[in-house]
């Protein structure tokens, strides 16, 4: 998957990400929640720490922190992306990640948190909010996750290369 390709999608990503958020924070207020389904409502929240609200009640420095994180993660994903620019499936996961890295640092930098609305719930218990970006990341992991499977199976490792 050629470099542009693999960043189009991460942009894309990003896009979607970015326009979900500010609809959502147009059309709701802090907290306010609008049942969709039985098991699914729209919530406007705001994490100022990372997932799972992580660190969201520090002083301020994780806004900084957690940004320095995103920012490095996503110039390593670029530089895979390049290197490994034959595997497809391992470019596809890395583009979702980076589309969400991205999206979130977006937030973080120019919001100091980050905008989440996704709200599942089932018997009285919530999953903690999520956003666009958050489900990029979690399918690019998986993706990663069943690559890694298949390089196994086949016998081959990204990492190692057979000279004979």
């Amino acid at each position: 998957m050629r470099l542009p390709v693999s960043l189009t999608l991460a942009m894309v990503v990003f896009v979607l990400d970015f326009a979900s958020k500010r609809g959502v924070e147009s059309a709701l207020f802090h907290g306010q929640q609008i049942p969709l389904t039985s098991f699914f409502n729209l919530v406007l929240t705001y994490n100022a720490g990372a997932a799972f609200s992580f660190l969201s009640d520090a002083s301020g420095w994780q806004r900084w922190f957690f940004s320095a994180i995103a920012a490095g993660a996503s110039i390593l994903i670029a530089y895979l992306l390049h290197k490994h620019a034959a595997d497809k499936l391992f470019c596809i996961a890395l583009s979702l990640i980076l589309g969400g890295a991205l999206g979130n640092l977006w937030d973080r930098i120019t919001l100091g948190h980050v905008v989440d609305f996704l709200d599942f719930h089932a018997g009285g218990y919530h999953w903690p909010a999520f956003n666009v970006a958050d489900s990029a990341i979690f399918l690019g992991a998986m993706l990663l996750i069943l690559d890694s499977f298949r390089h196994k199976d086949s016998g081959t490792d990204k990492s190692s290369t057979k000279k004979g």
